[in-house]
C-alpha cells in the first residue's frame, strides 16, 4: 500500500476552508495509510484541527508572524523538514506558489489560475462553471464527472464544545426546531437589506417561530438591533460561538437562512436545510449550498449583476437594487415552501 506524507495549502478564509474538507476526505480514502497535514491561517485553524483526516494543522501567519519575506522563507525551511513527498493546493495565490517553488516536493497539484501556476508539476484546470467543491476534488485526479462530488464536510465536535451549546440551550429555555438567521458579512453588497432582514424575522415571528440570530463579533450590533424589535422568541448569538460551536448550534436548527458567507457553509457542515440570499454575487460563481435540503433565491434579471466576485463596500452603481428588489415576501415564501409550510 503506498504510503504518502501529503502537505494541502489553504490559506483562504473560513468558507474556502470548510469546502476544502470534502477534498481532504477523500485524499485520506485515496491513501488511507499516509499522513495529511494542513497549512492554514488563524482564523481556520479550528476547522481542520476538528477533521479527523488531518494529521497536524500548521498555522500560516501572513498578516503578523509570518508577513514579511524572511519570515516566509523561514516557515519554508521549517516544512521542508517535514519530508512531504506531495503537496495539494486549493489555494492560488503567489505566497502559496513561492512555498511550493521552494517546498523540494516533486508531485504537486495546483490550479491553471494559481499565480505562477507553472511551479505546480500537475496543473489542473480550474474551471468556473464547477462549484467549489468539485473544483477541489479535481486537484485529487478522480473523475468527478461521472460521480458525485456533493460530499459533505465532516466534522469531529468536542465534548466541551458541545456543552457550551448545550448551556444556551437551557439558559434561553430553547429547544430543537428553531430558525437559525445569519445576517452579516464580510463584504457590504453581499448583505441582505437589514430592513428586509427584520421584516423576514417578523414573519418568523408572527407564525410562532423560534428565531436564533448567529454571527461573528462583527455582526453583534446587527444581530442586537434585529434582536430588540422583538420581546421574545427571538435571540441573539452573534459573538458567543467560536465556528464549531455555532455549526453545533446549527444542527439542532431546523432552516438557516443566510447571506452568500461563511455561514451557508456551516449550514452544509450541520446537514441542515440552506436558504442562501444573493444579493451582488451569483450561485453560478460556485458556492451555493449544495446538499439536497438546501435552496437559494437570487435576483438575476439585472444588469449590473454580478458586480464582482466577492463583493463592494457600497455599491458602484448607489442603488442597491440586487438586494432591495429581493423581497422579504419572495424570502419568507421559499422559506414556508423549504418547511413544507402554507405562507
Amino acid at each position: 500500500m503506498l504510503v504518502e506524507k501529503i502537505l494541502v495549502i489553504q490559506t483562504a478564509f473560513i468558507g474556502d476552508a470548510i469546502l476544502t474538507l470534502p477534498m481532504i476526505q477523500q485524499l485520506k480514502k485515496q491513501f488511507p495509510s499516509s499522513s495529511i497535514d494542513v497549512v492554514c491561517i488563524p482564523v481556520t485553524r479550528e476547522i481542520f484541527a476538528c477533521s479527523e483526516y488531518v494529521d497536524e494543522v500548521i498555522v500560516l501567519d501572513k498578516r503578523s508572524r509570518h508577513k514579511s519575506i524572511l519570515s516566509l522563507f523561514g516557515f519554508i525551511r521549517e516544512l521542508k523538514r517535514n519530508k512531504y513527498t506531495r503537496i495539494y493546493s486549493p489555494h492560488r495565490s503567489f505566497r502559496t506558489s513561492l512555498i511550493v517553488l521552494n517546498s523540494g516536493v516533486r508531485e504537486t497539484f495546483g490550479f491553471s489560475n494559481s499565480s505562477l501556476s507553472s511551479v505546480y508539476k500537475n496543473i489542473v484546470e480550474y474551471k468556473l462553471s464547477d462549484h467549489e467543491v468539485k473544483r477541489n476534488l479535481n486537484l485529487v485526479g478522480t473523475n468527478w464527472e461521472q460521480q458525485d462530488w456533493r460530499i459533505l464536510p465532516e466534522i469531529s465536535f468536542p465534548v466541551e464544545s458541545e456543552k457550551d451549546v448545550e448551556l444556551f440551550f437551557q439558559k434561553n429555555k430553547l429547544s430543537a426546531g428553531f430558525i437559525a438567521v445569519a445576517p452579516g458579512s464580510v463584504w457590504k453588497t453581499k448583505k441582505y437589506p437589514e430592513e428586509h432582514f427584520v421584516e423576514v424575522v417578523k414573519k418568523l415571528f408572527d407564525k410562532d417561530e423560534n428565531v436564533v440570530l448567529i454571527g461573528s463579533e462583527r455582526e453583534i450590533e446587527i444581530c442586537e438591533r434585529i434582536a430588540k424589535k422583538f420581546d421574545k422568541k427571538v435571540f441573539n448569538a452573534a459573538g458567543i460561538f467560536s465556528i464549531i460551536q455555532t455549526i453545533i448550534l446549527l444542527k439542532k436548527a431546523k432552516l438557516l437562512i443566510c447571506n452568500d458567507s461563511a455561514p451557508t457553509h456551516f449550514g452544509i457542515c450541520a446537514d441542515i436545510p440552506v436558504l442562501t440570499l444573493y444579493c451582488s454575487t451569483v450561485p453560478e460563481f460556485g458556492f451555493y449550498p449544495y446538499n439536497k435540503k438546501s435552496s437559494f433565491i437570487s435576483i438575476d434579471d439585472l444588469k449590473c449583476k454580478p458586480c464582482g466576485i466577492h463583493g463592494y463596500d457600497v455599491c458602484p452603481l448607489n442603488h442597491f437594487d440586487c438586494g432591495v428588489k429581493l423581497l422579504p415576501e419572495k424570502v419568507f415564501n421559499k422559506v414556508a415552501e423549504m418547511l413544507g409550510e402554507k405562507p
